[in-house]
């Protein structure tokens, strides 16, 4: 059903659930008036987290401009208060993971890899090797890529993934299973063998 749009509409009076389904429709008001009415509290949270403005800041659009950009498929299922501490959360996480991807992951390839011959690894260099993972990740769903990263990145158990989280050990095992799965079917035809099967083991 479609909601009729009334320019003279005050965005101010609509719930969150009002505003969530205006938002659907692509309605930049809708918008304006959940940014005005959360983005404080929103910044509060992730400057008391974080303990650094800039960071806090680029933290709040990042989340604002990802609601933006997926407002068609957006459903609310409590409110916006809730939903904001979520997306929080798991940005942190997610940027805590990005920045140690780097060398955490050279790290483990090259602990790994010591047996392997110079002439194989020169078949693919870090670079490329990283990149390619990197994208292959990136194509997971939000929640499965996130529970990647926490294995593969940051070296979390499955009990700690679950706990910090708030899922089931069994649901992270589900999604660790969906990325391995994932990244040996996209890049087994560009990767050797033995680096397709180290990307596994990681997540294991």
């Amino acid at each position: 059903m479609n909601i009729p749009r009334d320019i003279m509409m005050d965005y101010s009076t609509l719930s969150d659930n009002g505003l969530a389904e205006r938002l659907a429709f692509g309605e930049e008001p809708a918008f304006n008036e959940i940014y005005e009415r959360y983005w404080s509290g929103v910044f509060l949270v992730a400057r008391n987290r974080l303990n650094d403005d800039v960071e806090a800041e680029e933290v709040v659009q990042e989340i604002f401009c990802k609601l933006w950009r997926r407002r068609a498929d957006f459903q609310l299922e409590k409110t916006f208060r809730s939903y904001f501490a979520v997306a929080v959360k798991y940005e942190i996480i997610n940027r805590s993971a990005k920045k140690r991807r780097e060398t955490d992951f050279a790290d483990q390839l090259f602990r790994t890899n010591r047996d392997i011959d110079d002439s194989t690894l020169q078949l693919l260099s870090f670079n490329e090797l990283k990149k390619a993972l990197e994208e292959s990740i990136c194509l997971l769903p939000d929640r499965c890529q996130l529970v990647f990263r926490l294995r593969l990145e940051k070296d979390y158990s499955q009990k700690q993934i679950a706990k910090e989280l708030d899922i089931s050990e069994k649901t992270v095992e589900t999604h660790l299973a969906k990325a391995r799965k994932h990244i040996r079917a996209s890049l087994g035809s560009t990767l050797p063998f033995h680096l397709v099967l180290l990307v596994s083991m990681l997540a294991n």
